[in-house]
């Protein structure tokens, strides 16, 4: 049941996620200094590393993001999940 809950909820949780950062974008006011820091940061990174290492700092940024992206999904079905629980243990204790 895992996987097929997994993958009946993927497109849901994707399009959460990316409703849930724009929102961010729009109205939160610490994520978008965060989000400007990093790229500020990052642009520094880029420019005071030789030519040579570039490509490695992308490749870091690409990995970092997507072990970011790993986490976000894996903590939404989480919390999905454990949704899913409380109600069952909820009906369960009032029945």
């Amino acid at each position: 049941m895992h996987n097929s809950l997994e993958v009946l909820i993927d497109s849901l949780i994707r399009n959460r996620i990316e409703a849930l950062y724009s929102n961010l974008l729009k109205n939160n006011t610490i994520y978008n200094q965060f989000s400007a820091d990093r790229n500020f940061y990052f642009k520094q990174l880029y420019e005071l590393l030789p030519q040579d290492m570039h490509k490695t700092l992308f490749l870091y940024d690409d990995a970092d993001l997507s072990v970011q992206t790993i986490l976000e999904r894996e903590i939404y079905l989480q919390g999905f999940k454990d949704a899913l629980q409380l109600h069952n243990e909820l009906n369960i204790t009032s029945n």
